[in-house]
């Protein structure tokens, strides 16, 4: 099973980005969309930004991520 995950982008050169979350970063490939800039949330799947969020609804998701980590 491959699960799509919101990242927030902290860097980008070129067609590459750095992604972080819950300080995990990673370098992504941002070939796939157009128009991202630092600070945007994008879902990253298989090492590329395949789409971008807006803020409201990445936190959202992020918090749905946040709480199913804590279930027990």
């Amino acid at each position: 099973m491959c699960l799509a995950i919101p990242m927030k982008l902290i860097s980008i050169k070129k067609d590459k980005g750095i992604v972080e979350l819950g300080g995990i970063r990673k370098e992504i490939s941002l070939a796939l969309l157009n128009n991202v800039r630092i600070g945007d949330y994008v879902i990253v799947h298989a090492g590329f930004a395949i789409e971008k969020l807006d803020k409201k609804e990445a936190k959202k998701t992020l918090k749905i991520w946040e709480e199913i980590s804590n279930i027990k």
